[in-house]
Order: structure tokens, then C-alpha cells, then sequence
């Protein structure tokens, strides 16, 4: 059982779990997950750690320190050059090294953007290497088009779904608020048409991610489990993780510049519908082999359920039922999520510690000696590495 690249969180919390319930040998646990012993003896070691199983998610690569990073002198002059001459990086590495300054076009571009320096269209240039997913439906990506102004005062919502694989537009629906309510209407009547994806992709914003219920799970969020799909976060501070329905959208405002910005609402969603017509079947996208997205899609074999059923948990499981308050009863009062009120979860103990399922998805570790209650739900990595 190797690790699987959809869920990798998922994966080594469950070996945490059972390394730490001690129901068999530690070789022959890692045997069965297909990992040495030493990487299975540094998983338990880092699900132990003050940090709990939220710490086994994936770790930047980062290095901690940069000793190549630019001298400040260097910089100043990058920036010097770039406010005269408003070059890229590659002709401002050009004319530094006629100043006799040696330094890579990358390290003059990380220069550029530390200070600021960059314009939008210079950030947003297409990647040399894009993560996609190798299906389509496999992953979505959900975001919404900032703010656009109507006449009246008022302001449109474009809400925008995107398939990973084939950039196909799903749904781009003109709303008048960020509420849940009416994105769970656009998202049913696009889940009705086309099916239900595998995971879907979403950032911190309103109305899937909330920052006052100590997990982020929204009712949103358990009505796109309820469906079976799996929740991914972007990465704080991290709009590239989304980068394919960034794209999408600086494509619309270009598009609607061009033909005229709708002053209604109704306005909007006549343009939206005209405009998905031409990316999907018309206009060839570069990133595809100049062919339009509609020749990459098609829907999911998985079908919409208007009324999903009670979750089967496995035989043997401890299943215990919150309150209407999200906490969970176990000789006192744990929190778990405001969002899943009155909803049945999975408890599972190791050591200490109490680990929360609901459904198909973690939820929340709880430490029965500090009275400590964390999300293991974190931020999906800009780099497009599982949880």
C-alpha cells in the first residue's frame, strides 16, 4: 500500500495511528504501506512532536537559509536600474555585467520581486512547467473573479470552476454576494450537468474557508464532502497553487474589455455565457496544443446526489454523534467543528490522542492530556504536492 499522491496526509496519519496503537510489528506495518523503517520510524517520530499529525503534511523544500542570496548593494542596484531603464530581468543581467556585476537573470528577477518591482502582466508570464492533473475531473478549481462594478452600485461576483486537466470552464456564474447559499446552487446545477469531480481546489476566501470556527470547514465545505470530493486549501499567500483559474480569469477581464463591461447583473451573465461558449469550443489554448479545452473533457462518470446517504463508517469503528455545538463528548467537552453540528464522526484513540474523521476526510486531533483540539486540514502545496 504505497503512498498515494492524492492524499499523502491521509496516508501517513493512518500509519502514525496504527504505529502508535502497537496492533503489529513496525516492520511488518511498513511492509504493508511500502516504506523503510527508518522513513516509517520518522513519521511516528514527527506525529509525536509538538505539532501533532497536522506536522506530517509535506515540508517546504525551501532551504532554511540563502547564503548565495543577493547583497544588498547588488539589489539596490537591480532596483536603481529598474526604476531607469524599466527592463526585465534579462537585459538588467546584461547591464550589470557591463558594470562588471556577475549574477544569474534568476536572482536579478527574485531581486524585482522581493522590492515590488514587477508588474502584474511580468508576474503572471506562463510558467516553463505547469502541474496538471492527468484526468479530467480529477481535481477542480473553484474561485471567484474579485469584485466587478454595476451601474447601479452595486457589484457582480463571477464564480468560476475549472477543470485542472483540459482547463475546461465548468461554471462561471454572475452572483451578487459571496454568500454559501448561492454558490451551493451554482455548484448543484454544475455537479447536475457535468458530475462530481475527485478533489476539489479552493483558497481561503468566503464562503469555503472560515477563520472563526478553529478549522476552516465551512457548511459549504460538508455539503462538497456530503458529495464524496475531497477538500484541498491553497497555500496561504500562495494565488499560483491556483494558477490555471488565475489565468482563466485575466483572460475574462480581457475579454469582457474588449467586447464591453456589462453594467446589470443579468448584463454579466449573458457575457459569462458567451464568453464560455468561445474558450471552451472556439479559442485554441496554448497550454493544450493550441486546441480548445472542450476536445481534453469530458464529465464525470460520478453522479450528483440531491440526497446523499448515511456514511457507512468501517465494521468496528467507534462512531460518536457531536453536538449541536461541533463538540465532541468524551468524558468532557472537545471541540471539533462548528460546521458539522449534529453530524457523526469516526473517533479513533492512540496514546493520548483522539483522531476525528468525518466521512472520507481527516479532521482534527485531539491530546486528552493538554485538552488540546487542532485541524489537520492544512493549506494544499504551491508546488502541487497532496495535502
Amino acid at each position: 500500500m504505497p503512498w498515494q499522491e492524492t492524499s499523502v496526509l491521509e496516508e501517513r496519519v493512518r500509519f502514525v495511528v496504527e504505529a502508535l496503537q502497537k496492533k503489529e510489528s513496525m516492520t511488518s506495518l511498513c511492509g504493508r504501506y511500502g516504506i523503510s523503517r527508518k522513513t516509517g520510524y520518522k513519521w511516528v517520530k514527527r506525529g509525536r512532536s509538538e505539532g501533532g499529525l497536522s506536522g506530517l503534511r509535506e515540508e517546504s523544500r525551501r532551504p532554511k537559509r540563502s547564503p548565495n542570496q543577493m547583497a544588498p548593494r547588488v539589489e539596490d542596484a537591480v532596483l536603481a536600474l529598474r526604476v531607469k531603464r524599466g527592463w526585465g530581468a534579462r537585459k538588467l543581467q546584461a547591464l550589470l555585467r557591463q558594470e562588471g556585476i556577475e549574477v544569474s537573470r534568476s536572482a536579478v528577477s527574485r531581486a524585482l520581486r522581493r522590492r515590488g518591482a514587477i508588474r502584474e502582466e511580468e508576474v503572471h508570464r506562463p510558467a516553463l512547467q505547469r502541474f496538471e492533473r492527468s484526468e479530467p475531473n480529477e481535481l477542480l478549481q473553484m474561485d471567484f473573479k474579485g469584485e466587478l462594478r454595476l451601474g447601479d452600485g452595486g457589484a457582480c461576483y463571477p464564480l468560476s470552476v475549472l477543470d485542472d486537466h483540459s482547463r475546461y470552464g465548468l461554471g462561471l456564474v454572475a452572483l451578487k454576494s459571496q454568500e454559501g447559499a448561492g454558490v451551493g446552487l451554482s455548484l448543484t446545477v454544475c455537479f447536475e450537468r457535468y458530475g462530481v469531480p475527485w478533489q476539489m481546489l479552493v483558497d481561503h476566501g468566503t464562503p469555503w474557508w472560515s477563520s472563526t470556527n478553529g478549522h476552516g470547514l465551512t457548511q459549504l465545505g460538508v455539503f462538497l464532502i456530503k458529495q464524496g470530493i475531497f477538500l484541498l486549501y491553497s497555500g496561504v499567500r500562495h494565488p499560483q497553487t491556483q494558477g490555471k483559474v488565475e489565468r482563466f480569469h485575466r483572460t475574462l477581464l480581457a475579454w469582457l474589455r474588449f467586447h464591453g463591461m456589462p453594467t446589470t447583473l443579468m448584463g454579466f451573465q449573458r457575457a459569462f455565457s458567451e464568453f464560455l461558449i468561445e474558450y471552451n469550443e472556439i479559442r485554441p489554448h496554448e497550454a493544450l496544443g493550441l486546441v480548445p479545452p472542450i476536445q481534453r473533457y469530458r464529465p464525470s462518470a460520478k453522479a450528483y446526489q440531491p440526497n446523499p446517504p448515511e456514511w457507512e463508517y468501517p465494521e468496528g469503528a467507534e462512531v460518536k454523534k457531536l453536538s449541536g455545538a461541533g463538540n465532541l463528548y468524551l468524558g468532557k467537552s472537545y471541540f471539533v467543528c462548528h460546521a458539522l453540528a449534529n453530524e457523526r464522526v469516526r473517533v479513533e484513540h492512540f496514546e493520548d490522542r483522539v483522531l476525528i474523521s468525518y466521512r472520507h476526510m481527516l479532521i482534527r486531533e485531539i491530546n486528552r492530556t493538554t485538552g488540546r483540539s487542532q485541524t489537520i486540514l492544512k493549506p494544499y502545496g504551491p508546488t502541487g504536492h497532496g495535502l
